[in-house]
């Protein structure tokens, strides 16, 4: 840096003024030299004289500032058993340099999620990708990532943590992971840059670093870091099945208080009943192998996606289903949260 002795204090005053009062935006590019020039004119006897000149250069410091956000206000909801379940985050380059930045995804172990509720599972396959063709939502098209590569100034990008859920999990089982973008020196394009370290003690003439970024989920205030979690709340099924059987008629009482005697005709009830607030329960196949002492009754046939009434099979299903190699199978196309639905066949007692 060169110098020529001015008294320049008020000037430097200004200056501090002027940055305190700047919006938050990434500023003059680090590295850059700044010149001021300070022309002084004056007269002796009243002849102006040679104007004296003097200069002051410095070199832009680099503040290093990164943000990253969880996109959306929501928990991500997911399906037991679901494969690529995504959630999404934006990194902000806030830094005055471009930068790499390494992407870290940490499922956390216990503990408050992101969204008032409680981390119990550990999601698999965890992945990050960044979005390449800039649309917004996860597909085939975008490149599985360590890092960002070369992220300018005042740049984002939107990136996708994705995982597996496993298909034992329940309703309302939460899977938090965290994402945290880390700077590195920018480097050449096509490979991670090494990492920054901080400028410590007093402002010297060259490029200094700056640790300039808040604090994240899990990462503290100027550490060249941040982080922001988001979390997979399970919203699944959660299904209650029931089987009962009723006399319908015997040969001896036939349909008054009759009794499962042989040769008594039995209906057998399978309800399917989902919990309230549950994921609508779909393609639900239902097996059933009939005892040794029963004989189906074809002419009955099944009936399927009925209701209950009082507890009790409604005949209101439709035929279907299917009787093979002793067999009783149906399908019941979905049941709603809330709801509960049935399979009904007969039997007579061998």
């Amino acid at each position: 840096m060169t110098r020529t002795r001015l008294r320049l204090g008020a000037a430097t005053t200004l200056v501090l003024a002027a940055l305190a009062a700047s919006p938050a935006w990434a500023g003059t590019t680090a590295g850059q030299t700044v010149t001021n020039t300070v022309q002084v004119s004056y007269t002796v006897g009243g002849v102006a004289q040679t104007p004296v000149s003097a200069s002051d250069t410095f070199t832009v410091d680099r503040k290093v500032a990164v943000t990253v956000a969880e996109v959306g206000s929501t928990t991500t909801s997911v399906s037991p058993g679901q494969a690529s379940a995504v959630t999404t985050f934006q990194v902000t380059n806030s830094s005055n340099a471009t930068l790499d930045f390494a992407l870290t995804a940490v499922q956390q172990t216990g503990g408050a999620g992101a969204h008032s509720n409680t981390d119990n599972f550990d999601a698999t396959n965890v992945r990050v990708f960044v979005d390449t063709n800039g649309n917004g939502s996860w597909d085939a098209g975008d490149a599985q990532i360590a890092y960002l590569d070369e992220l300018a100034a005042d740049a984002s990008k939107t990136v996708f943590v994705v995982a597996d859920i496993p298909v034992a999990r329940v309703n309302g089982d939460v899977a938090a992971v965290t994402l945290t973008a880390t700077g590195r020196e920018g480097g050449a394009a096509g490979s991670q840059g090494a990492a920054l370290t901080q400028t410590t003690g007093a402002n010297t003439a060259a490029m200094d670093t700056v640790f300039a970024d808040a604090a994240g989920a899990t990462d503290g205030a100027r550490d060249g870091a941040h982080s922001a979690r988001d979390d997979y709340t399970v919203f699944g099924a959660v299904l209650t099945v029931l089987k009962t059987s009723r006399v319908i008629s015997d040969p001896v009482n036939l349909t008054t208080n009759p009794k499962m005697i042989p040769g008594a005709v039995v209906e057998y009830c399978i309800s399917v009943a989902n919990a309230a607030g549950a994921a609508p329960a779909a393609n639900i196949a239902l097996s059933d192998v009939l005892p040794a002492a029963t004989t189906y009754q074809s002419s009955f046939g099944n009936l399927v996606n009925g209701t209950l009434s009082g507890g009790t099979c409604a005949a209101d299903g439709t035929s279907g289903g299917s009787f093979a190699a002793n067999t009783v199978t149906a399908t019941i196309p979905t049941v709603a949260a809330g709801d509960a639905r049935t399979l009904v066949f007969r039997v007579t007692v061998n």
